[in-house]
């Protein structure tokens, strides 16, 4: 079984389509058999399909179908690039969207000949190679697919897969969305760490290092993380104080229940 598509057309190179051709790159999967369309190609983009041979915004005329058209465009440019989208999906086309609040149903909708569809959702990180992706598929998507998409996806981090095509909607509220939330919390932990006195670089310094620190023990350890906020804390002292009042009744999980939950409810309006 081949997980190494024979050609692919990436449609739409912003942030999430330039962190996946750069994971291909990195993996020697680029080149003349790779076509980028993008309309407003940044530097880095051209400097990188003129360095590993990738053709970049070539003329529809020259443009044929390919195995794997990623779908990386604007969730809101998809009615606009829906005739394009319909030329290129053909019945042997893999479409793999990463498209936030657009279905496979939106996308087949736009791409009456897609021969199959992988829904995914990565997050941010995958931009340094540290994401995390979900993926749903429509039922014609086959285990050589599922093995493309595995390799094309895996190229910026983790991949997992859902049966449930419903729950990407709260992927992107948890992953998808989620580095914003830890991002939050190192700006309040270091506004909190200026209100006890701290001058503000420092306070700064110490919660960016202690927020990016504690991510990567938590990526290296295999205990889960209620294990390691566990280690940290000693009965009755400091970080048990502070945790007293992010875990009452009133404090963080049920905060962050219903961010999820309003992050979830957005997603599923933004499909409709």
């Amino acid at each position: 079984m081949t997980s190494r598509p024979s050609s692919i057309v990436l449609f739409g190179a912003g942030k999430m389509g330039f962190a996946l051709l750069q994971g291909w790159a990195d993996l020697g999967l680029v080149g003349p058999d790779v076509t980028v369309l993008e309309p407003f190609p940044s530097e880095e983009l051209k400097a990188l399909c003129a360095a590993r041979g990738v053709r970049l915004n070539p003329p529809d005329e020259d443009l044929s179908r390919p195995q794997t058209l990623a779908l990386a465009i604007k969730p809101q440019a998809l009615d606009a690039a829906a005739p394009r989208l319909a030329r290129l999906a053909g019945p042997q086309t893999l479409v793999l969207s990463i498209l936030a609040g657009k279905g496979i149903a939106d996308i087949q909708a736009r791409a009456p000949e897609a021969g199959a569809i992988i829904r995914a959702m990565p997050n941010t990180p995958a931009a340094i190679g540290r994401g995390i992706t979900a993926a749903a598929a429509s039922p014609g998507v086959t285990a050589v697919h599922r093995a493309i998409a595995d390799t094309l996806l895996s190229a910026v981090g983790a991949v997992d897969w859902v049966d449930d095509e419903g729950l990407i909607d709260a992927v992107t509220a948890v992953s998808g969305s989620g580095p914003a939330y830890v991002f939050l919390l190192a700006e309040e932990l270091a506004r909190a760490g200026v209100a006890a006195g701290l001058p503000e670089a420092l306070a700064s310094r110490l919660a960016r290092e202690t927020v990016a620190g504690s991510g990567e023990l938590l990526h290296r350890s295999d205990l889960p993380a209620a294990t390691l906020r566990k280690n940290v804390t000693s009965p009755g002292g400091t970080t048990q104080a502070a945790l007293d009042v992010l875990m009452a009744s009133d404090g963080l999980q049920p905060l962050m229940i219903r961010a999820i939950a309003a992050a979830t409810k957005r997603s599923i309006e933004l499909a409709k």
